[in-house]
């Protein structure tokens, strides 16, 4: 790999990352298109991720200092009951990624066609929140900005536990390679009858820590002799990479939050499938 190619991965890792069309099975046609030795991918992958979470850390900075400070009041506050949430959605991607993570990535490989076929169900997915996730009710609060439940009565913070529950649920099933995490739970969220707005900020941050906890196992994994580490790609490939996916992350991260509370989900389902119909037709 050199500079140039890692400028491009890490541009497609910002961008995809927080779009509904899948990081992971993007950087994986992009690898195949720009003919990137396999060898040493895994630590450019883990790379690029972290890049992408610090942007989402940038980007939400201020509800994640107000839920800490919140939280650590020690009272069943509405920060408090945002944390519990999260912690609940953390609980099905949890054990797949204690117990089965392994067994689920060698089930499903990194295939191109393995690729297409999860686009092509990220693509029913968006299709179906569409279809049947609730518009956004105007005027309405920010979560965890204050008062919580809407003016109709709502839940508190606009979620129920439930429904975190079977958002997190829908994020372990987003191991496989080109379904997509971000489109996978705010699909499920909008067919459950979470409100956009509240999806919009709920799907990116309910992910921080599965994500972070997954780097640092793969890190881990690498410190301690399980995992190779630095084959094949140079610090400058990993230093050029993460700024770029940095940088990318920042820009798709606020336009994505825009466009799950505005715009419909069905154009990126277009797209999604579009890919993998030409991953059929040439892979």
């Amino acid at each position: 790999m050199d500079w140039l190619q890692a400028l491009f991965l890490g541009l497609v890792q910002g961008l995809t990352e927080f779009l509904p069309v899948s990081s992971s099975g993007h950087l994986l046609i992009a690898r195949e298109l720009l003919g990137v030795d396999a060898e040493g991918f895994l630590d450019f992958t883990v790379t690029v991720h972290m890049a992408t979470v610090l942007s989402t850390i940038v980007v939400f900075w201020k509800p994640i200092l107000r839920l800490l400070s919140g939280f650590f009041k020690f009272k069943y506050n509405d920060e408090t009951d945002y944390v519990l949430k999260i912690l609940v959605s953390m609980i099905p991607v949890s054990l797949v990624g204690l117990l089965l993570k392994d067994k689920v990535e060698a089930l499903f490989g990194d295939s191109l066609t393995t690729v297409a076929v999860f686009l092509a169900v990220t693509a029913a997915l968006l299709f179906f929140s569409d279809m049947f996730g609730k518009p956004v009710v105007r005027p309405v609060p920010e979560p965890v900005d204050g008062s919580t439940s809407s003016p109709t009565g709502g839940p508190r913070n606009g979620i129920k536990f439930w429904q975190a529950l079977l958002v997190g649920a829908g994020q372990a099933l987003a191991v496989a390679p080109g379904l997509s995490r971000s489109g996978t739970t705010i699909s499920v969220g909008l067919c459950a009858g979470v409100r956009r707005d509240v999806m919009a900020q709920f799907s990116f941050l309910m992910v921080l820590i599965p994500i972070i906890g997954e780097q640092a196992l793969d890190v881990l994994k690498a410190v301690t002799g399980h995992a190779a580490m630095g084959g094949g790609i140079s610090p400058v490939c990993l230093a050029v990479g993460f700024i770029a996916a940095f940088a990318a992350g920042l820009l798709a991260c606020k336009a994505m939050v825009a466009l799950v509370r505005r715009a419909r989900l069905s154009w990126f389902a277009l797209y999604c499938l579009a890919v993998a119909v030409l991953i059929f037709i040439f892979a």
